[in-house]
């Protein structure tokens, strides 16, 4: 049987994560890292020039030196991004925890899928480590698909949720009104019409089901 990943989102806020390797790529990881909100150290004797500027601004901390065994013992996540694929290896060999190693999957326990983010909604590609180029490749059609309207859209179908979660004691109710207001319909309009239009149909539909729950 092929090997296939497991796909998952993991909350990374004040987690650890050592990324070993200065260079672009290593760069490019971090700051994928800080946006998910981890606490970033980068063991390297030298780093880019956005690095050093991340680590000046207390962004990350930066060993400035090579990895050495013992490094990742409080690591939740390791990235292996160093330019000697010898460091990579050794890396490999020691992390105990989630571990992504740059252009070397079979070395890894994960690998990182193409990620199109639009607020709170993200769309990740992944052909499980086989092309990561047509991952690529379909991301940047994703990117034309869900434009930023949908970033807006899933923003506020949150604050409904939210909201419902407080006004609707019913979880059926509750449960077939969410359904409603983000059903394939919802999507065609957001296309065709745009948010605002979209989001004003939404506010009627909510309106007509609080005057139900009333009466």
């Amino acid at each position: 049987m092929d090997h296939h990943y497991y796909p998952a989102f993991i909350d990374l806020k004040g987690k650890q994560c050592i990324v070993v390797g200065g260079g672009k790529v290593a760069e490019r990881k971090v700051a994928a890292l800080l946006r998910s909100g981890a606490k970033v150290t980068v063991i390297s004797p030298s780093v880019t020039g956005v690095l050093a500027n991340y680590s000046e601004s207390k962004l990350i901390k930066h060993l400035k030196r090579k990895y050495r065994k013992g490094d990742l013992e409080d690591a939740f996540i390791v990235i292996a991004a160093a330019s000697d694929w010898r460091v990579n290896r050794k890396v490999s060999l020691d992390a105990p925890c989630l571990l992504n190693v740059v252009d070397a999957p079979g070395l890894a326990n994960f690998i990182v899928p193409s990620v199109i983010k639009r607020g709170p909604l993200a769309l990740a590609v992944s052909t499980s480590g086989y092309s990561p180029a047509l991952a690529k490749s379909i991301g940047k059609e994703l990117e034309l698909l869900y434009g930023k309207e949908f970033g807006l859209f899933a923003d506020f179908l949150g604050k409904q949720r939210k909201e419902a979660l407080i006004d609707i004691a019913d979880s059926g109710t509750r449960e077939r009104l969410m359904k409603q207001i983000a059903a394939p319909e919802m999507l065609v309009t957001l296309r065709e019409e745009g948010f605002k239009a979209t989001r004003d149909r939404i506010l009627k539909i909510i309106k007509r089901q609080n005057t139900k729950a009333k009466g």
